[in-house]
């Protein structure tokens, strides 16, 4: 396939091996832009082949929008970016109806929303009615608007950033709307060398604009197939159930993770058996992928002296024993 005018050698993603050979195209795309920070890039890629999407949360200029750009330009997708912003309406996301008086009816124009590779930028910036307007979007994959309900391109896959609660002009995501991202991460400062590097590949050039399609859509609807197809014996399934029931019975936690973080884990557990050539998921897969499958889904009681839900993740994986 021609893009850009570059080839890109895309070929039948039938199993879990083309899964890994997907999954590193893009890994080598994205480290020429994204420099020291593999376990946040391969954490993205776990979500888009998982099919869901992912939260970066960190302050201003570690990297947040240049990690989504870097895979929106891997990809051979439309891109689309929303700059999320306190005047920011719920239309401006999934778009609206304007009245054609030539025609004398109303002609529906979509709004941003409606891409296979969505970045909302700063997501905590805008009122939590705007931020509403994504929940159906994410968890649906598709948008109502004015009665008229519209499905979303496949495959749909949102990178959201946004800064700390503390600063200034931030509206704290609700519990619901954090429930919808797959995984959340940060990417935190970069090693001294690597931010070195960082610094001068800006000065002399500018790598994300070198960055170009090695992946097909196609290949990521197959191999997204093939990462629900991966066996997930019932005892593995029992760990991962097992983990987030932990999470609701612990007593530094008010809320744990819902049945939806129970299936959340077991979809990152397949893909990233399915990243290491595996058509079988197993304990270990679950035991990596859960404190950033989970923590984001826990709220820690207030006054709990120490508490945080990396803190009690980290517990509850040294109590609960994976199978053998």
């Amino acid at each position: 396939m021609l893009i850009g005018g570059v080839i890109i050698q895309g070929s039948r993603v039938e199993s879990p091996v083309e899964v890994r050979e997907v999954y590193q195209r893009l890994l080598g795309s994205i480290r020429r832009v994204i420099v020291g920070k593999d376990r946040v890039v391969d954490l993205c890629l776990i979500s888009l082949l998982a099919g869901g999407h992912v939260l970066l949360t960190d302050i201003p200029g570690v990297g947040k929008t240049t990690l989504a750009r870097a895979i929106s330009s891997s990809l051979a997708a439309d891109f689309s970016r929303i700059q999320f912003t306190p005047d920011l309406l719920p239309s401006d996301i999934t778009g609206t109806s304007i009245y054609n008086p030539r025609e004398a009816h109303f002609l529906w124009v979509p709004g941003p929303v409606f891409a296979p590779v969505l970045l909302a930028d700063e997501i905590n910036r805008a009122t939590p009615r705007t931020q509403s307007a994504l929940l159906e979007a994410m968890a649906e994959g598709q948008v109502t608007v004015e009665g008229a309900t519209r499905p979303l391109p496949e495959p749909f896959f949102v990178v959201a950033t946004q800064n700390p609660h503390q600063f200034h002009g931030t509206y704290p995501l609700p519990e619901g709307q954090l429930d919808r991202f797959m995984l959340a991460t940060s990417m935190g400062y970069p090693e001294n060398h690597a931010e070195r590097g960082i610094v001068r590949a800006q000065v002399e050039r500018r790598p994300l604009e070198e960055v170009v399609p090695v992946v097909e859509l196609r290949e990521i609807l197959e191999a997204r197939r093939l990462v629900k197809a991966v066996q997930v014996h019932d005892e593995v399934l029992a760990y991962a159930v097992a983990l987030a029931e932990a999470t609701r019975n612990h007593p530094a936690v008010s809320l744990g993770a819902s049945p939806r973080g129970s299936i959340a884990l077991v979809r990152v557990a397949q893909a990233r058996a399915a990243t290491r050539a595996r058509d079988f998921v197993g304990p270990e897969d679950v035991k990596e992928l859960a404190p950033d499958t989970l923590a984001h889904r826990l709220s820690i009681r207030g006054g709990t002296s120490g508490a945080t839900a990396e803190t009690v993740l980290r517990e509850i994986l040294d109590s609960v024993r994976p199978p053998a």
